[in-house]
């Protein structure tokens, strides 16, 4: 019987090779890893692959991208996300999809660099570092404390909740977004709800933790960015599209708000034209939240997983027939869950 063959997209740090787990699907498949981006002009080195693990959303898997997959009968897509992929598209090609949902690292990766751009912006780490680098020791800038300060949370849930968690212990005061008007009392972490107004008001630090949606998209826009208090700092770690840049740029500009923290941009790689770029009181990294060994370690686990379940056919063929199910949660117990 003729081995499967799984090729590894993406995989620009290694860390997706150097995992434990890629043993298992070694032992399962012959395996291929790309440590380079796979571009349009070199689809044709999908042939002869039955298997795809592809990391996060760094390939677009378009109608274009599956017409070179003739092959491939089974993405193992990583990450709990997958917008860059074309469901109707797979679909029609017969591949099923599994998506890596169940990772457990990020609510502990996507907190703490939360909490770096919180105490890189209100205690001016980066400037004043960037001037002793250059031979200031004496240099006027000084920076704020977190405690006392009051953070308002955008989506209170898998990652929200954590950062409140850790914002309690620099003494912060902690508020969420109520978006239903059903959670009027404090939670078991002393969290009060209020609407999305009254929080921007409020609020000396608004981090954003919403999947992206036709509701989230372009949620704070000019009219509300320019609701947040005077002096606020903006923190982005979810998805771009949720904040219109041009406002944000304009509202930094202004002064209306004292700094940013994004790690996430409305397109990515952030243009070199961005003016994001060189705004003094803006910290930017490239889309790393979720990118610590841990992370991708995990992700090639519950790709394991998956793939041992599919080849068991215990990941049921019907579930192709309707793309807004052919999603594949991890097993969680004793099988795969549909």
């Amino acid at each position: 019987m003729t081995r499967l063959r799984l090729l590894v997209l993406d995989d620009y740090e290694g860390i997706l090779a150097n995992a434990p787990a890629m043993d298992r699907l070694r032992q399962l498949t012959d395996v291929t890893i790309l440590n380079h981006p796979l571009s349009v002009d070199h689809y044709q080195e999908l042939s002869g692959y039955n298997v795809l693990l592809t990391l996060r959303e760094r390939t677009k898997m378009d109608q274009e991208f599956f017409k070179f997959c003739t092959d491939v009968q089974l993405i193992l897509q990583t990450g709990g996300h997958a917008y860059h992929l074309d469901a109707h598209a797979a679909t029609e090609q017969g591949i099923a999809v599994a998506l890596g949902r169940g990772a457990t690292q990020p609510m502990v990766a996507v907190p703490e660099l939360v909490f770096g751009f919180m105490l890189g912006l209100v205690r001016q780490i980066y400037p004043l570092t960037t001037a002793l680098h250059n031979g200031n020791w004496l240099e006027e800038t000084i920076g704020g404390s977190l405690s006392g300060r009051t953070l308002g949370i955008l989506g209170y849930g898998r990652h929200g909740k954590p950062v409140a968690r850790l914002a309690q212990a620099f003494n912060m005061q902690v508020i969420a977004w109520d978006r239903t008007g059903n959670n009027p009392q404090t939670d078991e972490y002393g969290v009060e709800r209020f609407d999305l107004d009254t929080l921007l008001g409020m609020s000396d630090i608004v981090s954003i933790h919403l999947r992206l949606s036709d509701d989230s998209r372009g949620l704070l826009n000019q009219e509300k960015l320019w609701k947040m208090k005077r002096g606020a700092i903006l923190i982005n770690t979810a998805r771009g599209a949720i904040v219109d840049e041009a406002a944000l740029v304009e509202a930094l500009r202004e002064k209306h708000l004292a700094g940013a923290g994004l790690d996430v941009f409305e397109i990515e790689p952030l243009p070199s034209s961005s003016p994001l770029r060189t705004a003094p009181n803006v910290l930017l990294t490239p889309h790393i939240g979720w990118k610590v060994n841990t992370v991708l370690h995990e992700f090639v686990a519950i790709a394991a997983d998956q793939l041992e379940a599919w080849l068991d056919h215990r990941l049921a063929s019907t579930q192709l027939l309707n793309p807004a199910a052919m999603l594949i949660d991890r097993p969680r117990t004793g099988g795969v869950q549909s």
